[in-house]
């Protein structure tokens, strides 16, 4: 088992632990129904990816 050499430092150790901070996702607007949705997934409100229509949503 492999042991380390050295003790890891307070500042190198918090240095590695503020990359595990939480980020908000990223958000962008459909360009077809201006609803909010993620970048590269389809639109849950229209079904459009970019500009073409990739699936076929059913209003109630």
């Amino acid at each position: 088992m492999a042991v380390p050499k050295r003790r890891s430092s307070h500042t190198r150790k918090r240095m590695r632990s503020s990359q595990k901070a939480l980020k908000a996702p990223s958000v962008v607007s459909c360009s077809n129904c201006k609803a909010p949705k993620l970048p590269h997934v389809v639109c849950p409100k229209c079904g459009h990816l970019g500009s073409e229509q990739v699936l076929k949503i059913e209003e109630k």
